[in-house]
């Protein structure tokens, strides 16, 4: 049964190995005990004459993050002349608590023929894509990245309201309509 809760940071001295067992979240340095996370202490009680457990556990889940080299997910919420801005959801394979945005730039949508890419013939408002961060940007935005045959847009709806199906690499099509949008299509798995 845990006992004697209270905040710690990293580093923060805990007591020493002589008095604890090591538990989770903490380290031994030198003799002593240190928490290795933030979060709160607790000292459990151990059987069998057995010294008791210290550990720190978190409170809650720490939040994904987007770091240089890591894939999102995000939705594009604005198209503008030169990029589309986008908001990050997930990371990796972690959902974001927080909000991110990400902003992908003409020069960043494919890896060929740059100075011919158009925005709007690569990503509407509401699709969602794939993207690679490259930058930690402004203090805004993360610079993304489409470049790869992988990157690009995995959903869209078209005008009449239907999941769009891609056909090519640059091209989706209204299973309704059978209307063909331009878009960066990401390359299926």
């Amino acid at each position: 049964m845990p006992n004697i809760s209270e905040s710690v940071t990293p580093g923060q001295r805990l007591g020493y190995v002589a008095d604890y067992q090591q538990g989770p979240g903490t380290y031994e340095r030198d003799g002593l005990l240190y928490a290795s996370v933030v979060g709160q202490r607790y000292i459990d009680r151990a059987e069998n004459d057995q010294l008791p457990i210290m550990r720190v556990t978190r409170e809650k889940e720490q939040s994904a993050v987007p770091e240089v080299g890591s894939a999102i997910t995000g939705k594009v919420i604005r198209v503008a002349p030169h990029q589309a801005a986008i908001a990050i959801m997930v990371v990796g394979d972690m959902p974001c608590k927080e909000d991110f945005m990400g902003v992908v730039r003409t020069q960043d949508v494919r890896a060929t023929e740059k100075d011919k890419v158009k925005i709007y013939n690569s990503f509407r408002p509401g699709d969602i894509i794939k993207a690679e961060v490259i930058s930690l940007g402004d203090a805004r935005s993360y610079f993304l990245s489409t470049a790869k045959n992988e990157l690009g847009v995995i959903y869209a709806t078209s005008v009449a309201g239907a999941t769009m199906i891609p056909i090519s690499w640059q091209e989706m099509q209204c299973p309704k309509t059978k209307s063909i949008e331009l878009r960066k299509c990401a390359k299926p798995n």
